[in-house]
């Protein structure tokens, strides 16, 4: 199970990665004088398809962490784990945040170079 969700985090990794390619692809058509519309659309859709996969999953491993440390006993103090936790959702949300945000400047840079 705990490999399983390693591998699971990991395939989230390279689906970042994935994200930030078709980013700095768009964004490198888009600084061209004469860009490919269809390349545009086609990275769009990947990028787009990326964050939701991304956003899933990470999702899905949140809900997962959360229901697996409020069942557990309590074997001391658990602030330093709570702090931690708390720290990467933190985290997590600010990247989902920032890569929404870098989806929106890229669909308005596309809006604006089709009008």
């Amino acid at each position: 199970m705990a490999n399983e969700r390693l591998k699971l985090l990991e395939e989230v990794e390279k689906e970042i990665a994935m994200v930030l390619q078709c980013a700095g692809n768009i964004v490198l058509e888009l600084s061209k004088d004469k860009h490919n519309a269809s390349l545009l659309d086609r990275q769009l859709v990947q990028f787009q398809t990326s964050i939701n996969r991304v956003e899933s999953e990470l999702s899905a491993q949140i809900r997962y962490l959360t229901q697996v440390a409020t069942g557990q006993p309590h074997e001391g103090s658990t602030y330093s784990t709570r702090k931690d936790c708390q720290m990467s959702l933190n985290r997590a949300e600010y990247a989902k945040v920032k890569l929404g945000e870098l989806g929106r400047t890229c669909e308005a840079m596309l809006e604006q170079q089709q009008i």
